[in-house]
């Protein structure tokens, strides 16, 4: 099962707002994941983000894929494979 972390769309219409996830690859990119471990929020001026930063350890030490925004965002919260 190939794993990524990547962005969940919520919140309304014209008015994103993300959450970041582990889920299967496979999945929808709002459908079902495996579990939860930040949020960003690109409306805000500057763009605000959270993200726990043990579990996306966890997650990228057990060969979890972060994709290109969520390595960025990760990069700018210092956090490395």
């Amino acid at each position: 099962m190939a794993v990524k972390i990547r962005l969940r769309r919520m919140g309304q219409k014209k008015a994103p707002f993300y959450r970041i996830v582990v889920a299967d690859s496979r999945s929808p990119r709002d459908g079902r994941c495996i579990e939860e471990i930040g949020t960003y929020d690109p409306t805000k001026d500057p763009s605000e983000y959270h993200v726990n930063e043990e579990l996306a350890k966890k997650w990228l030490s057990n060969g979890a894929q972060p994709t290109e925004t969520v390595a960025r965002i990760f990069k700018s919260a210092g956090i490395e494979k």
